[in-house]
């Protein structure tokens, strides 16, 4: 099988190179494991988050799937309870109610094939198949993304898309793509990746800690073509950036306190 030595090779490689150091580090962390963040992002070939973040063991929780999507409740009467399971909202109880983690991020990017499907689903429904577990799984999750494009399309087509959440506790507004530089479906990615932090907001299990502000979601956006990676900022209504000369600013909106000690230091 023409790829699978590719893969073998590597582990040899990994064996020989970076295994002894890994492990130590693994025997570090084990019995005081202190995760800072979990993120979900994309299954796509592309997207690398460890080497993005430069994240070490221990320091985060990675969920991927087909377009970094995780799945709205279904909420019934006051409280909320969640009636499917699947793995990501696990994935964010595991990490929240029992992991104590304090950020939640969603990361997606340009160029996203499952994306790219979606919006061509979206377009030409007679390309849906039943029998396809992914056109189920972009039809089911991802309608609401699309939905949402569709409606600022047709109603002010030459204004800047703008997203809302009206999300009970969890309210925000962007503009998507304000300098109108991505295609059509890299704007559906963006609108995709910010209605996932709606989506997470959904789960009842969660409400507790967004009401008291002790877990925060994010959104981050990258473009595989420049290299670049963008996070969404609530104060500005939208995706900015992520540079030497934004960075402080976007850690200041997070993390006041963290901001005061990053200008002091």
């Amino acid at each position: 099988m023409p790829g699978l030595h590719k893969v073998l090779n590597g582990i040899i490689r990994f064996r020989q190179t970076v295994r002894a150091d890994l492990v130590k580090q693994f025997e570090r962390v084990r019995d005081n494991p202190n995760p800072t963040a979990v993120f979900f992002t994309c299954m796509d070939s592309r997207m690398l988050p460890a080497r993005f973040t430069q994240s070490q063991v221990g320091d985060m929780f990675v969920v991927r799937n087909s377009g970094n999507m995780v799945p709205h409740a279904q909420n019934y009467g006051m409280s909320g309870f969640e009636v499917s399971v699947t793995t990501e909202p696990a994935a964010l109880e595991l990490a929240v109610k029992r992991g104590g983690i304090k950020h939640v991020i969603v990361c997606g990017h340009a160029d996203c094939k499952a994306i790219n499907t979606l919006y061509n689903l979206h377009q030409c429904p007679k390309h849906f198949d039943p029998a396809s577990p992914m056109d189920h799984w972009l039809r089911r999750h991802g309608f609401t993304s699309v939905q949402k494009l569709e409606n600022r399309l047709k109603s002010e087509p030459e204004k800047p898309l703008v997203f809302l959440s009206d999300f009970p506790y969890f309210k925000f507004e962007a503009v998507i793509d304000p300098q109108n530089e991505f295609n059509t479906e890299d704007k559906l990615s963006q609108i995709n990746t910010l209605q996932q932090l709606e989506n997470i907001a959904s789960h009842g299990f969660l409400r507790e800690f967004l009401e008291s502000g002790s877990v925060n979601l994010h959104a981050m956006w990258f473009d595989i073509y420049t290299g670049n990676m963008f996070m969404f900022s609530k104060p500005r209504k939208m995706f900015v950036l992520v540079d030497e000369e934004s960075v402080d600013g976007l850690i200041q909106e997070v993390d006041p306190e963290a901001g005061k000690s990053a200008n002091l230091a």
